[in-house]
């Protein structure tokens, strides 16, 4: 029997082409390649851990997942069955298949295929729990082979641009994905037993704002307004502070328009949570619990190894100030309030860029540059320079600096926080900074007032500390993820030409 219409996909080949004749076949036999349903009352892992109860009383177990390591015999065969749970063995064998089933899995299965599975539980003489089928079933035809060594998908190009390949042939991505969504929940149940309320705020905004970064525009057509997608919800976070729900996070997206790399991706989730009547010092306090929290609901442990080091996150955390982390690293004695010509006369050869005209972005310079990456050890970094912190309170004492920290990890910034401004004069006058800093050329600074900000806060903000935390490297630190994209399910990618997609699917198959 041909399949008509071949190819209808660029990558489309004979192997493919011979999988759809097959579904073909299967419904000219009258069998539905692609049933809509089939009684499964056990996963592959309650099988391996009640195996002496089943296999003593006899009783039968109902399977399904996909078939992998096909190994026929004559009359005979064995396969693996993976289901979302695990891997389990199944043992077919002609006689105590019905003729029919057995025809079934001689003629038409594939490894890939998803398949049902009926029959009883015993162990082989390698000591290998098996399940023997009474009855077999086909329930998705799976047209598309996978790679041939399919435990040893390394593309990466292949594995984040078609992710469902990847889970199918690298079983411990899944379990990336299901330490994150553990993780998540550990969070959240910590954060709805500290007495937080959940919120979601809009995603698209008609003024960005909550943080310095470059947003996506896009257009409403009925309003014929423009709209941006929001680079941050802390602005309306804390408009719910003034509205009185004075413990509230939320965990989402936020989108920047920026570039790609092992540790950013224009589109990655976050929590930002804000608590009434704290500063950044009980925020730290808190940042603490919350990891150590998250760690033992999510990966069943606080201690790591993290670039050959030991990490135990049950341990307190360094506190450290960025002028004095640029002097332990480079040796460097710079403090805010030193003139920038004098700076720059102690800072000597090290490769300054022109752009960087202020003390501020020059200590900002060398710890971006040069410290960061020292951080392996959980650190909280405080004292930042107002003029990158537009929204934070002056530090007590310190009235150059921001009560504001960022914490570390893997040379990595994990969270960020701060003793929240909430001085409506003082807010707008740091609004118009912003806005000068854009006009000399800093695209990343604040490009409006957002005036309605500026009225809630006229009716009065509780004292608050706010957060914010990036998940997805929260997930890379605890998981030893070496990229973003491995931790995040769909990753931005730029397209590829049909002509490569064909050329992928070749060496796949290879």
């Amino acid at each position: 029997m041909t399949t008509p219409n071949f190819p209808f996909l660029p990558d489309h080949n004979d192997l493919i082409a011979n999988r759809y004749q097959k579904a073909e076949a299967l419904r000219a036999a009258g069998i539905n390649p692609y049933p809509a349903d089939y009684d499964v009352d056990h996963l592959a892992a309650e099988v391996l851990a009640k195996k002496d109860e089943l296999i003593a009383s006899g009783a039968q177990v109902s399977v399904l997942g996909r078939a992998f390591t096909i190994r026929a015999f004559g009359k005979a065969a064995f396969f693996h069955l993976r289901d979302r749970s695990g891997q389990i063995q199944v043992y077919l064998k002609q006689g105590v298949l019905s003729d029919g089933d057995f025809k079934l899995y001689k003629e038409f299965l594939d490894a890939g295929d998803l398949v049902g599975v009926k029959g009883r539980v015993f162990t082989t003489k390698t000591g290998e729990t098996t399940i023997e089928a009474a009855t077999f079933s086909i329930l998705t035809k799976s047209v598309r082979q996978l790679p041939e060594k399919w435990q040893g998908l390394t593309d990466v190009e292949i594995r984040y641009r078609q992710r469902y390949l990847d889970m199918i042939a690298n079983p411990d991505v899944v379990e990336v994905f299901r330490s994150r969504s553990r993780i998540v929940s550990a969070m959240r149940r910590f954060l709805d037993d500290s007495g937080f309320m959940e919120v979601e705020t809009p995603m698209m905004q008609p003024l960005y704002g909550g943080a310095n970064a470059r947003p996506f525009m896009t257009h409403h057509n009925a309003l014929d307004m423009p709209l941006y997608m929001r680079i941050a919800p802390e602005l309306y976070l804390k408009r719910l502070v003034v509205g009185g729900l004075h413990r509230v996070y939320e965990i989402n997206r936020n989108f920047r328009n920026e570039g790609i790399s092992t540790r950013h991706n224009p589109e990655f989730t976050m929590l930002e949570l804000y608590a009434a009547g704290w500063n950044a010092r009980n925020m730290m306090s808190f940042v603490e619990e919350i990891v150590r929290e998250s760690a033992r609901g999510g990966m069943g442990r606080t201690e790591f190894t993290i670039s050959g080091e030991q990490v135990d996150f049950a341990k307190p955390f360094a506190r450290v100030r960025m002028t004095d982390v640029v002097r332990n690293v480079l040796g460097f004695d710079i403090d805010w309030d030193l003139p920038f010509e004098e700076a720059r006369r102690r800072v000597g050869t090290l490769g300054i860029p022109s752009t960087v005209q202020t003390t501020d972005a020059l200590v900002i310079f060398l710890f971006e540059e040069h410290c960061e990456k020292t951080l392996v050890q959980p650190t909280f970094i405080i004292e930042f320079p107002k003029s990158v912190s537009p929204l934070a309170k002056s530090g007590e004492g310190r009235t150059e600096v921001a009560d504001r920290f960022e914490l570390y990890a893997n040379g990595v910034e994990i969270a960020n926080g701060y003793s929240e401004l909430n001085d409506p004069r003082e807010q707008y006058q740091r609004f118009e900074e912003q806005l000068q800093r854009r006009e000399r050329g800093d695209l990343e600074a604040v490009g409006q007032i957002d005036e309605d900000y500026v009225r809630a806060l006229e009716y009065g903000m509780p004292p608050t500390a706010g957060l914010g935390i990036g998940i997805d490297r929260l997930v890379m630190l605890m998981t030893g993820a070496q990229s973003i994209r491995d931790v995040i399910l769909f990753p931005l990618m730029r397209p590829m030409a049909a002509e490569q997609v064909a050329a992928q699917e070749d060496d796949k198959s290879k």
